[in-house]
């Protein structure tokens, strides 16, 4: 019999650590490439969202990503 208030471990979604890691390294690296106008440093995170650590981390599209992000950044250019 489960205990009074608590839910049991099927009815709650549990993230992994890892994977609550994994996201945060993504969503930081969205973050800088949105904030930086330096085209090295773009470069710079364009070749980790192509990288094979990047593959670990997520299963996102590094390719649909990145044309998602440069179009958001033209947008804001003007």
């Amino acid at each position: 019999m489960p205990i009074r208030g608590k839910q049991n471990l099927s009815e709650v979604q549990i993230m992994n650590p890892y994977e609550e890691l994994a996201n945060a390294i993504v969503l930081q690296a969205v973050k800088d490439y949105r904030l930086h106008d330096d085209e090295k440093e773009i470069a710079s995170i364009e070749r980790f969202f192509r990288s094979n650590w990047f593959g670990v981390l997520t299963s996102i599209d590094p390719e649909m990503l990145i044309a998602k992000l440069r179009k958001e950044k033209v947008r804001y250019e003007y």
